[in-house]
């Protein structure tokens, strides 16, 4: 698939290094002594220990899409607005590395995008053209990466009661959607609205909402179980 034309429209210009005319390699001393030796040792850590992560790459792997680390990841710089990526024209998750500078930062980012490979794995996602499904990847995302967790709210001065998650997840797949593409907040909305309840009652492959990483890792056994009681039918 090729990458769009108008870039500025699909959110391109948020990741300069995704344009290849411009992209200039880095050294191996650059590597070693800049953002990007750190994101990569901690990229690492997130797929090796993450709960979230490590469950994603299972069920990626099992729905025959492999992630390696080498080919669908790369750490790059980016507009100071954004932590990540999932460029769907070459199927790769980008990592931010001037703007993640914490191990549970760059966990978040991690599954919130692996959420996105899994979509894009699982289901003909079409991410340019039809804005309900991006939007519905997003509210997955929000919903299941740890965004909106208890924690990382009160973080922000974020307080509620009474649908507080979902309303948490509601804001940050707007926001999502208003810094890729070239649309007005009301039309942004009104996708939102449509598919928010199918969207957010969609938790695969957890099964549940992972409402921090002790819930997490319970998912992930779980999912790591779920064939054993059959093994010897």
């Amino acid at each position: 698939m090729e990458q769009p034309k108008q870039e500025d429209e699909y959110g391109y210009d948020l990741f300069p290094e995704r344009n290849s005319a411009k992209y200039k390699g880095r050294s191996l001393t650059e590597s070693l002594f800049t953002f990007n030796h750190k994101c990569q040792v901690m990229l690492q850590f997130a797929t090796d220990t993450s709960p979230y992560a490590k469950l994603l790459l299972g069920a990626m792997k099992s729905s025959g899409c492999k992630v390696l680390k080498d080919r669908h990841f790369s750490c790059e710089d980016c507009d100071g607005s954004v932590s990540g990526g999932f460029d769907a024209a070459s199927s790769q998750i980008v990592l931010c590395q001037n703007n993640i500078h914490q191990q549970s930062h760059m966990n978040r980012v991690v599954t919130h995008e692996l959420i996105h490979a899994f979509d894009h794995c699982r289901a003909h996602v079409d991410w340019f053209d039809n804005l309900r499904h991006l939007a519905c990847s997003e509210i997955r995302a929000a919903n299941l990466s740890g965004d909106c967790s208890f924690s990382n709210e009160v973080s922000r001065f974020n307080f509620g009661f009474k649908q507080h998650h979902q309303a948490c997840v509601r804001g940050r797949a707007l926001r999502s959607i208003l810094a890729v593409r070239k649309i007005s907040r009301q039309e942004a909305e009104k996708i939102v609205d449509e598919v928010f309840d199918t969207c957010f009652n969609d938790h695969a492959p957890f099964g549940r909402i992972p409402h921090g990483k002790k819930d997490a890792g319970f998912a992930n056994r779980d999912y790591e179980n779920r064939n054993r009681y059959y093994a010897n039918l």
